[in-house]
């Protein structure tokens, strides 16, 4: 009988601290845009789940509007959806949103060093860092546009290999991507074969994935828990890990060949900064961050750009038409010799195809959080300092009020009526804003110039008894397609 009045109090107990908690949690949303409901004990889960992918975040912004909320135990997420909302966010409150989410799992990873979770002077010296020496490295100058040139040569040459036959182009994608990053920060490149690069390339996968993923629920809500459990939070830590100590090991490497009149790479570079600032109380260089700057180049700037051009492959393989035209476009401007960045200004379909791509099959499930830095009002709703902010791009990318037919694939969203490529505002793939990619410039040469030697190079085709490439995507932090595979054929007249 006593057990019973035991539990019976232990019920009530928890019964009183559930109301008490969903008061609190409805005192928070008074002030807040609107959003979901969340109950006692099992929160907004009842109508999002365990996991926001892109395709519900678009259906909460239909039935809540373009700024909503989502309650997550008791911190505000506020989802900034279409153009109207995230630019308004991103731009006019510029300063204000630049702050990274620093979560106990963040916190692991990164330990608040580098330049995409790293916050205040930190993040400003990093960053700023960064994009002076890309441009000492030839970003925007013909060093970068060289380097581009010959990795995609040895793409074109890694698919002739194939003679036609079905292959699969994920690896020796990833592996120029990867190695364009490689050659800025270390000085060399990787072959397919290296094991680090199997190692680099499975760890970064494997992170996008775990991302949202609901283990990594679980490790931000009970973090000291989950520290001490096995699982694939373990494993992803692990595998960022691995990245962080190969950057130590280039780092050290760098230290004993070093010749600083003559820096060859980012690392060089690094090094100097690093010792003609020793004495400047206000300085952030150290090895740490350069280690974490080095993780953070190889996470946003391999996998993104890799899935954007396996995205585009596979589009063009099950619609020749489309690819039929950018070929035929590219022969009337470009027969022979290499194909420049500028050429891009003769192509117009070919720079429409490849933007429309990159807005359909948009490569994350949505923009990095920030955090807000103070109390602010968006078009009209309060938003607490402290909130995180989610500017989804994907909306921005699929708005209706500013895309034509934003669920289909339509280059004419970037030609005038006369044939002329015309640059949209609305398209947003690298963000904008304080926390703009600082890569992007390098994003674009890479993608477009990869991209029309290979189309100029090989007709894409289905294999045999394949009758189209699936297009559905697989969700995680990053939106890829399914494995495929496709038959480069090569064009013998320009091979």
């Amino acid at each position: 009988m006593q057990q019973l009045w035991i539990f019976s109090m232990f019920l009530l107990l928890l019964l009183g601290l559930s109301i008490l908690h969903f008061l609190k949690q409805l005192h928070l949303l008074r002030k807040c845009p609107p959003g979901p409901l969340p109950l006692p004990l099992i929160g907004i889960s009842w109508q999002t789940g365990f996991r926001l992918t892109p395709k519900l975040l678009i259906q909460l912004a239909k039935r809540y509007g373009n700024i909503y909320t989502l309650l997550v135990w008791n911190l505000p997420i506020i989802v900034l959806s279409g153009y109207k909302a995230v630019k308004h966010g991103l731009v006019s409150h510029s300063e204000d949103l630049s702050e990274r989410v620093e979560t106990p799992f963040l916190r692991a990873v990164s330990k608040g060093k580098g330049i995409i979770l790293s916050n205040g002077h930190t993040w400003k010296q990093q960053r700023q860092f960064s994009i002076l020496t890309m441009r000492k490295l030839g970003l925007g100058r013909t060093g970068i546009e060289s380097q581009i040139q010959e990795e995609a040569s040895r793409l074109v040459e890694t698919f002739a290999y194939a003679n036609g036959q079905p292959l699969d182009p994920s690896l020796p994608v990833t592996n120029a991507f990867f190695n364009l990053i490689a050659i800025l920060v270390f000085g060399y490149r990787f072959s397919l074969e290296d094991e680090n690069f199997r190692k680099l390339i499975e760890g970064l996968s494997f992170s996008s994935k775990f991302v949202g993923s609901f283990f990594h629920v679980l490790y931000e809500l009970l973090p000291w828990l989950m520290r001490h459990i096995p699982g694939p939070h373990q494993a992803t830590l692990s595998h960022i890990k691995f990245i962080y100590d190969l950057a130590k090991e280039e780092i050290e490497k760098h230290k004993e060949n070093q010749s600083l009149h003559e820096p060859r790479d980012f690392i060089d570079y690094y090094l100097f900064q690093l010792k003609r600032s020793k004495d400047d109380p206000n300085n952030t260089y150290d090895e740490d961050n350069l280690a974490e700057c080095i993780v953070d180049f190889f996470i946003a700037g391999t996998e993104t750009s890799a899935i954007s051009l396996q995205w585009a492959l596979l589009f063009i393989t099950n619609h020749p038409d489309v690819q039929d035209k950018v070929y035929k476009e590219i022969q009337g401007v470009c027969s022979s010799g290499l194909i420049c960045y500028r050429d891009r200004k003769k192509l117009p379909y070919t720079n429409a195809v490849i933007h429309e791509l990159q807005r359909i099959h948009y490569v994350l499930s949505f923009g990095i959080a920030r955090r807000c830095k103070k109390d602010v009002n968006i078009l009209g709703f309060y938003i607490p300092k402290g909130s995180i902010i989610v500017p989804d791009l994907r909306s921005v990318l699929l708005d209706p009020m500013h895309w034509e037919t934003p669920e289909k694939f339509n280059p004419n969203h970037f030609l005038d009526k006369d044939g002329h490529f015309v640059a949209r505002e609305e398209f947003l793939p690298f963000g904008a804003g304080a926390r703009v990619c600082l890569g992007e410039q390098m994003a674009r040469m890479e993608i477009f110039l990869i991209f029309t030697s290979l189309l100029r190079n090989f007709r894409f085709q289905l294999p045999e008894g394949v009758k189209q490439l699936r297009e559905d995507p697989i969700s995680g932090l990053t939106v890829h397609p399914h494995s495929f595979k496709v038959c480069a054929i090569p064009r013998h007249n320009s091979l």
